[in-house]
This record gives structure tokens, C-alpha cells and sequence, in this order.
């Protein structure tokens, strides 16, 4: 209430939350942008029969982890860790295209290491 007046007043408090910033391969720090990963996850998921909502599941889900670390500051390659674990149960093609660009994958030996590991995890 107002002193002066005698009248009554509003306020309005705001959350303010503290940007998750990214720290790249290069040492390079940016600010946390959920379109990156929705971009990849995307890409991977390209003409795949993968529903749109299992889709926003899996980066809301991924998300979640990140947010869950409560740090201020996370990898890139951290980042990388959590979508492929994500998108291992999400499609096996999927997580096979985008462990292809994130690993960097060099010849055709390192591709089908990565291809026998996610056929003994289907196995067990």
C-alpha cells in the first residue's frame, strides 16, 4: 500500500534463471540453444518412421538431463553422450547416422565397430 496515498499497489515478480552455457570441442563457450539439438535430432530422424511426438519426447527427455545437472557450464561432448543415448532407444538408424557425424567416424572399420555394439545391446 501506498503512504502516501493510502492506495493499494501491484507487483510482479520474475523468475530469472541463469543461461546454460555450452563449452565446445574448441574451448569456444555459447549459450545453450535447444534448436541445436532439435536441428540434429531432426536430421538423424529424416525418412525415418519415427512419430513427431516420440520425437519432441526424446528432446524434451534430453533436455531434462541437461537441465538436471544443475551446472552452469556443459560439454558439447556431454551433450553429444545424452542425445545418442536417447536416440539409441528412439530409432537404431537414427542413432547410427548421428553417432556417425558426432564420433567422426574415419573408414568403414570404425563404423562397423559402432554397428556391433548397438547389435550386442540389442541382443541382451
Amino acid at each position: 500500500m501506498c503512504d502516501a496515498c493510502g492506495k493499494r499497489f501491484t507487483t510482479y515478480e520474475k523468475v530469472e534463471t541463469i543461461p546454460l552455457i555450452v563449452i565446445k570441442k574448441d574451448q569456444n563457450r555459447e549459450q545453450y540453444e535447444r534448436s541445436k539439438i532439435e536441428a540434429g535430432i531432426l536430421r538423424a530422424c529424416y525418412k525415418r518412421p519415427v512419430p513427431v511426438e516420440k520425437i519432441n519426447s526424446a528432446i524434451d527427455a534430453i533436455e531434462g538431463k541437461i537441465f538436471n545437472t544443475e551446472e552452469r557450464e556443459i560439454s558439447s561432448t556431454r551433450i553429444g553422450e545424452i542425445v545418442m543415448e536417447e536416440l539409441k532407444n528412439l530409432d537404431a538408424v537414427a542413432y547410427v547416422r548421428f553417432a556417425s557425424v558426432y564420433r567422426e567416424f574415419k573408414d568403414v572399420n570404425t563404423f562397423m565397430e559402432e554397428l556391433s555394439k548397438l547389435l550386442e545391446g540389442k541382443q541382451e
